[in-house]
């Protein structure tokens, strides 16, 4: 794969990114809790234009400074009326919910929107794929875009998140009342959102306290038994993980559809973070029989790992 091709899409983007005022509108969502706001066509000169959702606790500022999770998929998390299989996360109930109770501070979210074909190439972990052949990444993308899904183009993960940590987050910390330190700052996501959040931590662990990577798609791609991406993404882990103490991280499955496969890539990664001395205190990982993969399943467990991710 011609390693030019991501510096040049970078670049192509960074001159369709013309300055201009960012301003926040009604979402136009139902929530059964607090008020969504959205940023349309969030400019950045690192990735494509695309929506971001704010959720705001009820009774907002009221609390004060607010800790702030960032979350992949945004156009999934609030309302089923508007997503593409009529499922949503339940973010705005379940962390009411959390709240009201004092099981996690004042927390607000932020819903990055995938850009809808990018998606792969924004989520799937960047230096792990540069590790692989030049041979082999070139036959996943070629294979990929036969199947019309997938690649779209080259991965550009370490852009996406440089979009997320030096445009977003500082308009975030700008415009509404947060907490802008490593402490109160999270990120999290399912399947590829999972990988890329825990990718998040390792790459930037002075700007994210934690993550949370629920269903987390380990095989990368697709299933197979000479699959090498699992491998690269646990050498990954291995020499970029940071130490346990500042940093919380949480990973789950389910036993159906895709999250079928996750276990045993799963448990080499809880190996590994054994070996890095992670204990409960910071790390976690749950298993849920009869869970597949979807929203609906998502929903019904989102309670345990943002307990676990966003507690005092």
């Amino acid at each position: 794969m011609k390693r030019t091709f991501l510096l040049l899409l970078i670049t192509a983007m960074a001159c369709k990114s013309p300055q201009r005022n960012i301003v926040t509108e009604a979402s136009g969502l139902r929530t059964s809790s607090g008020t969504v706001e959205r940023i349309k066509e969030f400019p950045s000169q690192f990735v494509p234009h695309r929506n971001i959702d704010v959720w705001l606790p009820e009774n907002y500022p009221s609390a004060g400074k607010y800790q702030v999770l960032y979350m992949h998929d945004g156009q999934m998390l609030f309302d089923p009326s508007f997503t593409w299989n009529k499922q949503e996360w339940g973010v705005d109930e379940t962390m009411q919910r959390l709240i009201s109770e004092d099981s996690i501070p004042a927390t607000i979210v932020v819903g990055i929107w995938n850009s809808g074909a990018n998606r792969h190439s924004e989520y799937f972990p960047q230096k792990p794929f540069m590790e692989l052949s030049e041979e082999i990444g070139e036959a996943y993308v070629k294979e990929n875009e036969k199947k019309k899904g997938l690649f779209s183009n080259s991965v550009f993960s370490d852009a996406y998140l440089k979009f997320i940590v030096e445009e977003l987050k500082p308009f975030i910390d700008s415009t509404y009342a947060t907490r802008p330190e490593r402490d109160a700052t999270f990120i999290a996501g399912s399947s590829m959102g999972g990988l890329i959040s825990w990718y998040a931590v390792s790459e930037y662990p002075e700007v994210f306290g934690g993550a949370a990577a629920i269903s987390t798609h380990w095989p990368g791609i697709e299933a197979k038994e000479d699959n090498p991406v699992p491998g690269m993404f646990l050498g990954y882990l291995r020499d970029n993980l940071p130490a346990p103490g500042n940093h919380r991280f949480y990973f789950d499955y389910g036993t159906e559809t895709l999250d079928a496969l996750y276990e045993p890539h799963q448990r080499k990664v809880d190996n590994l973070m054994e070996e890095f001395g992670y204990s409960e205190d910071n790390w976690i990982t749950r298993k849920f029989e009869g869970a597949d993969h979807s929203e609906d399943s998502w929903k019904a467990r989102l309670a345990i790992p943002l307990r676990f991710l966003l507690k005092n």
